[in-house]
């Protein structure tokens, strides 16, 4: 079953405890901008330095050169897809100390699904390089464990996914990603009650709406890769079986995923009455019928702790190696020692393990302009 060791991961509210420190920083000239209103009520860019909690930030809808109609020029990349529109509004959720990036928040209307929730957004540093500004961005949608509502806890700075992307791909070990991270459930925890991210029978559709919904809304909003090498998932828990279900049900979308001590097969009580679709919606099934039809290639990255939950978690994923690991099932292993069932060991072990570098590897980034 999906463990809740997690639940302490879930943040409080996101930057309050940074917000007085930011606001003491501002120098006498800034002070004096904001007495004059020049910043009061403004939509913010990205890097202002009026930035803070709770304020709009805005992304110029950009468009190629071709699009904008310059001769003779085009996208780096052929495979770059512009925003499509339109923007949603977003807010500022908090601050990565190590770089000042923004987690962004937006509420989205899931036109697929028909479900609305919470999605939380974060670009890296290199988005805003001049070098990319036709380039598309990989995505990597980030699922947690845990309840899964309605936070989801990969936007809190202080799990330093967004410093460690920001850095990693500084160093050249990893592909400078796209963070969406969706909620992963319609509703509160109630005595174990999840919905393993897929489209059960009489549910709301929270399949459809972590793969169709979440990525329609970063497509709208930032510059992408047209083809699933530029799409992957990572997740713990509950969040690591839906993300390692969507690579396997999806993979002409999706090409990629990180899993930290994942379920292996589903077991929500919801789908009792419907056997059916609960196969559609099993890794062993989905994992076989792509062996039967030779691909596409996807990459199963797997970590797990040597502590707690993942002492029972370790046994299924390697037998799901054992069986499904060949062909175009392409799949990497990490124990972390010393790490427990929780997001604090799962960040760092994505890259002593190797894993977001192998998963780097077989995706594609952006492309500089000449």
């Amino acid at each position: 079953m999906k463990h809740r060791t997690e639940r302490r991961q879930e943040p409080a509210e996101p930057g309050q405890a940074r917000r007085g420190a930011s606001r003491r920083r501002w120098t006498g000239a800034v002070a004096a901008v904001v007495v004059a209103g020049v910043a009061t009520g403004c939509a913010l860019s990205y890097y202002d330095v009026f930035s803070d909690t709770g304020d709009v930030v805005r992304f110029d809808q950009e468009q190629s050169p071709a699009q904008a109609g310059t001769p003779g020029k085009a996208p780096a990349d052929p495979l770059t897809r512009m925003p499509t529109g339109p923007q949603p509004e977003l807010r500022i959720a908090s601050t990565v100390p190590e770089d000042g990036t923004k987690v962004m928040v937006t509420t989205l209307v899931g036109k697929k699904s028909g479900f609305t929730g919470k999605v939380w957004l974060w670009v890296p540093p290199q988005y805003k390089d001049p070098r990319y500004a036709h380039s598309g961005f990989p995505v990597m949608i980030a699922l947690p464990g845990g309840p899964g509502y309605p936070n989801n806890y990969w936007m809190d700075p202080h799990l330093k996914l967004e410093s460690s992307i920001s850095k990693w791909s500084r160093e050249g070990s990893s592909l400078p990603f796209i963070l969406a991270m969706p909620v992963l459930n319609p509703d509160t925890d109630k005595g174990g009650l999840y919905w393993d991210g897929s489209d059960i029978p009489g549910q709301p559709k929270m399949g459809t709406w972590l793969t169709e919904d979440v990525p329609d809304l970063v497509r709208s909003t930032f510059r992408t890769i047209g083809s699933r090498d530029g799409w992957a998932f990572m997740g713990s828990s509950s969040g690591g079986f839906a993300g390692l279900k969507a690579v396997l049900q999806k993979p002409d979308q999706f090409k990629a995923v990180i899993a930290g001590g994942p379920d292996i097969v589903p077991d929500s009580r919801l789908w009792n009455g419907h056997p059916r679709e609960k196969a559609e919606n099993s890794p062993p099934e989905l994992a076989r019928k792509l062996l039967d039809r030779n691909g596409p290639e996807v990459y199963l990255g797997f970590q797990v702790g040597t502590k707690g939950s993942d002492v029972k978690n370790r046994p299924p994923i390697e037998n799901f190696i054992k069986e499904y690991g060949k062909g175009p099932v392409k799949t990497r292993f990490q124990v972390d020692q010393g790490g427990g069932h929780d997001a604090y060991s799962y960040v760092p072990g994505m890259y002593n393990g190797g894993l977001i570098q192998w998963i780097s590897r077989h995706m594609r980034g952006p492309v500089p302009t000449a």
